[in-house]
């Protein structure tokens, strides 16, 4: 091949002359990344006829289930109101009377910009609103340096800018006739930061626990994916990936339901299940409108 290619630009050696056909050969076989990629295009085809029915609604499951952990905290927070005062001020050292600011303030605002992200009303204050309340919880109860906490709210705040992508494709349907330079690149922007963002979570779980032959498995094939959801290469295929992988993970690890009511786990799976449905939310709104123009899939679309 060296040969080949050294000798094409000044037509020395005899395969210009006497080699055309085998060149041609040569070109018409696919190579094995032409091949993988027929391949999952015939497997992104036939998901899309099968999830046909669902395209419709998987906007509004998406931000439910972005949203349903900060519903859940928020009930949490009302009916274990006294536990959570005693923790703040016996072990977090927070004044009597912040601690009651502190928790009213969680509940309003994780309750209210949560129904108008449902509702898809004001997405962006309602967003930042979470976002807060994201960073405040953090401080407030001191997980801020907990890796397994950061890299889960990470992927919570990836959720997040997902919604803001999504009003941002709603807005540009709206006002297709006259679209913004500066809308046009935030909502780049914002979908690529939702990408790299999602994926932290899968990367928490593949450093957490005890290894196993099945868990180098699942983490091989999630790392894959999330390589691709990176990228955006068939970014819609390895959110599927994502989102049944996860889905089986909370359903078997995180299954809260099957614990006592007094087990000493058991708010932390409920914690922790909740937290995974709402990066599923997010995977399924990535699924819905696409990885968005700075990835390989759309550049792939124009140079076709």
């Amino acid at each position: 091949m060296t040969q080949i290619r050294g000798t094409a630009g000044y037509n020395l050696g005899l395969n210009n002359q006497f080699g055309g056909h085998r060149s041609d050969n040569a070109t018409n076989d696919p190579s094995p990344l032409d091949q993988i990629r027929e391949q999952t295009s015939k497997i992104e085809d036939f998901l899309n006829s099968v999830g046909e029915p669902l395209k419709p609604y998987l906007p509004a499951i998406g931000r439910f289930l972005i949203v349903v952990t900060f519903i859940e905290d928020a009930i949490r927070i009302v009916t274990q109101w006294n536990d959570q005062l005693l923790y703040l001020k016996d072990f977090r050292h927070i004044p009597w009377g912040i601690t009651h600011l502190f928790l009213i303030f969680n509940v309003i605002t994780m309750s209210t910009c949560a129904t108008l992200v449902i509702m898809r009303r004001y997405s962006e204050y309602a967003v930042i609103g979470l976002l807060t309340v994201v960073v405040v919880q953090a401080l407030g109860y001191g997980l801020i340096f907990d890796l397994n906490f950061f890299l889960r709210n990470l992927s919570v705040m990836g959720g997040l800018l997902m919604v803001l992508g999504d009003s941002a494709v709603k807005k540009s349907r709206a006002f297709a006739g006259l679209p913004s330079i500066d809308e046009k690149d935030k909502k780049m922007y914002i979908q690529l930061s939702g990408r790299i963002l999602l994926i932290f979570l899968f990367i928490g779980f593949v450093f957490a626990g005890e290894w196993s032959f099945g868990r180098i498995v699942v983490s091989l094939f999630g790392l894959m994916a999330c390589v691709m959801v990176v990228v955006g290469f068939k970014a819609k295929l390895s959110a599927v990936l994502l989102v049944v992988l996860l889905s089986v993970f909370n359903v078997l690890v995180n299954n809260f339901w099957t614990l006592h009511p007094h087990h000493p786990h058991k708010d932390f799976a409920k914690y922790d299940f909740f937290q995974i449905l709402s990066i599923v939310g997010g995977l399924l709104l990535l699924v819905n409108m696409g990885p968005g123009q700075i990835s390989v899939d759309e550049k792939k679309k124009v140079i076709e």
